[in-house]
């Protein structure tokens, strides 16, 4: 959860002595035997408040009731959504006379058994939150380090049937300890309580947890943006041999829908935790969820693939250019297969039978998991996927694929300076556009014709054909397309739609073009801060020009200060970051002092790397708290774009300040 943004503070506030008793305590514990207590066969699915209230007065017993109203009411309870957990504050600051834990009587004034009655009798279960340490991460309410017994015997008392454990001021006691102590404690009350360990991946749980916990997080935690998904993602996907029924990877809870995320984005969100055999915990407030983010989350089709008996996480096969291709063994024999788009503008992903696991040469059917089509197949797996998107197929042998009409696909190719980089037209200036219908299928598709239509006022004009009679196997039509805004468009996102029809069907597919007018840095050499640049993206909060990042709001930094050295101008990120400036092959030199921000005294590990265009040319590699500023310099001659990134250190994103202290370009 909060993981170490709040632990420095606490920790220094509280009594070294009372750690040295809870450490005692624990390692003479006799150590019980490994975790069996039968739950958790399927990844576990239900809802957690933190990532829509935190700690605000929105959480309370009458919305925990709604929630769970509202998984009956809307049908997520029959599409196996189960759990309803309270994250922290849900207690009082202080323990009762007796040392027991005392429902917030603000927002609980009925009490947790009460609460678990009602969640109960809908027929759904109840999950509570605590950590392994003195106080939780929010430092509203007492931990349960020495009081595990005591506290597991309250919540089975009350009810709970599910239990996240955070890691928060634990006291430096072996996380191992800490956590198996709470394991023997559940399993002594008698009560199923599925244990979730929120670790946060600091101590490998993947190597010691199945004997621990029903799950346990691999990362830090998530926010809700691209970046922080992505990063989750590349964290948790190389450690599917660890996940199997009863003990699951855990990349964080679920932000669908929590407004940080285009739709396109929280779908790869979704069929990504899908096909990793991630729990599935909804994290929006679902009393003012639209009907898009509901469509989402109850897409049963993608749910069947997180929730398949085999057990089995799926991981990717490849990876190249930001094309990934992940796969999943499923029970029947079928495979799920998700294309994966990590790029910001389209690419087409192709893979085959043979590549997933199926023998060459055998007749299939794919399905698409969330337009819900069958198509036949002669091998080949493929789709042109949107930036940030993901297509989810379902690949069975059917001896019945004559049935279907062929695979295919139809896909739309944007103007790009590099391959992944943004879609970006002018206003009144031509941009070639190309879509492609490509026929996978083991019959032709017949009577082909593509369209491409844009916003109303620009002018799109076909300048190569665009009918087919047939399409055999293996072939395709690709049609070049001549687009142009108006000279007066105002700059923003608008919408390309193309269409593909055949004789058994009409395609539709969509991208995205940014229109905007670039402008080159001014001669000399510029601060970076001072310009405006093209886009960014970052782990926690807004990118800061001339200070610190500060991880929520815009201005919330510091001065930027690296290694005791306070600096006047710059650029504030926090890993992972992506910062862009069109530089229009006019300038020669990208430089900076770089490294972790001083505000950060643990944990913060980074790389600093400079792009030109498609190219890295600048590497800082490892940086921590500890490190001085380096000074990094990169030639970007003849660059279009110029790039600033900074990725995670390897060990997850948190406390990753990451500053380019003093940023310049140089430019003719």
């Amino acid at each position: 959860m909060r993981t170490v943004r709040s632990l420095t503070s606490a920790l220094t506030a509280l009594a070294v002595g009372a750690a040295s008793a809870v450490a005692l305590a624990l390692t003479s514990a006799a150590p019980a035997a490994a975790l069996d207590n039968g739950l958790a066969l399927t990844p576990q699915m239900g809802f957690n408040n933190w990532n829509a209230t935190h700690c605000g007065a929105d959480f309370n017993e009458a919305m925990v009731k709604g929630i769970a109203d509202l998984f009956v009411s809307s049908g997520l309870k029959d599409a196996g959504y189960e759990y309803v957990n309270l994250d922290d504050c849900w207690a009082e600051h202080d323990r009762d006379a007796n040392g027991d834990l005392v429902p917030n009587r603000t927002r609980f004034p009925s009490g947790i058994r009460a609460l678990a009655d009602y969640v109960h009798s809908k027929g759904l279960k109840l999950g509570i939150y605590s950590s392994a340490g003195t106080m939780t991460c929010a430092n509203t309410m007492p931990g349960a380090l020495g009081h595990e017994e005591q506290d597991a015997r309250s919540w089975a008392s009350w009810g709970v049937d599910y239990l996240k454990y955070d890691n928060c001021n634990n006291q430096g006691v072996d996380a191992v300890q800490r956590y198996t102590k709470m394991r023997d404690a559940l399993k002594a009350t008698g009560r199923p309580i599925l244990y979730s360990l929120c670790e946060w991946g600091s101590n490998k749980p993947w190597l010691w947890g199945k004997d621990v916990g029903d799950s346990w997080r691999t990362t830090g935690d998530i926010s809700d943006s691209y970046g922080s998904m992505l990063s989750i993602v590349h964290q948790n996907m190389v450690l599917a041999q660890y996940a199997g029924p009863g003990h699951w990877n855990d990349p964080d809870m679920l932000e669908v829908g929590n407004g940080g995320m285009t739709d396109t984005e929280y779908r790869s969100h979704f069929s990504l935790w899908s096909i990793m055999a991630a729990p599935l915990l909804i994290g929006a407030d679902l009393r003012k969820a639209s009907a898009t983010t509901m469509s989402i989350l109850e897409n049963r089709e993608v749910i069947a693939v997180d929730q398949d008996k085999l057990g089995v996480q799926g991981a990717p096969i490849s990876t190249e250019g930001g094309r990934d291709v992940f796969v999943k063994r499923l029970a029947n024999g079928d495979r799920a297969v998700a294309l994966f788009n990590e790029a910001d503008s389209p690419q087409r992903i192709v893979t085959s039978a043979s590549d997933i696991g199926l023998p060459a040469g055998a007749a299939y059917t794919v399905r698409d998991l969330w337009t819900h089509r069958t198509h036949e197949t002669a091998g080949v797996i493929a789709a042109t996927v949107p930036a940030h998107g993901t297509v989810m197929y379902r690949v069975a042998a059917d001896r019945s694929w004559a049935k279907y009409p062929p695979a295919v696909d139809l896909g739309i190719g944007l103007p790009t300076a590099y391959p992944g980089a943004l879609p970006i037209v002018q206003p009144g200036e031509d941009a070639t556009v190309t879509t492609t219908v490509a026929n996978a299928g083991r019959r032709p598709a017949l009577r082909v014709r593509a369209t491409l239509a844009g916003p109303d006022g620009w002018t799109v004009e076909a300048a190569s054909a665009r009918t087919r009679s047939a399409l055999p196997t293996g072939r395709s039509l690709t049609t070049n397309w001549t687009v142009r805004p108006p000279a007066d468009a105002t700059p923003g996102t608008y919408t390309l739609t193309a269409r593909a029809e055949t004789a058994d069907e009409t395609l539709t597919s969509t991208a995205q073009v940014t229109v905007l007018t670039l402008a080159a840095p001014p001669p000399g050499t510029s601060y970076l801060s001072d310009l405006t640049w093209v886009r960014s993206a970052n782990g926690w909060g807004p990118v800061e020009k001339d200070r610190s990042n500060g991880e929520t709001g815009a201005a919330d930094g510091h001065p930027i200060t690296i290694n005791g050295v306070v600096y006047q101008k710059g650029l504030g990120a926090h890993a992972p970051s992506s910062i862009e400036y069109y530089v229009a092959k006019r300038c020669t030199a990208v430089s900076a002092d770089v490294g972790v921000d001083d505000e950060k005294t643990q944990n913060g590990s980074v790389t600093f790397e400079i792009w030109a265009d498609g190219a890295k040319v600048a590497d800082s590699g490892l940086l921590t708290t500890a490190d001085p500023a380096e000074h990094l310099t990169a030639d970007v001659s003849g660059a279009r774009f110029v790039r600033l990134i900074v990725t995670d250190g390897g060990n997850g994103t948190d406390s990753d300040h990451a500053d380019w202290a003093d940023a310049k370009v140089t430019c003719a």
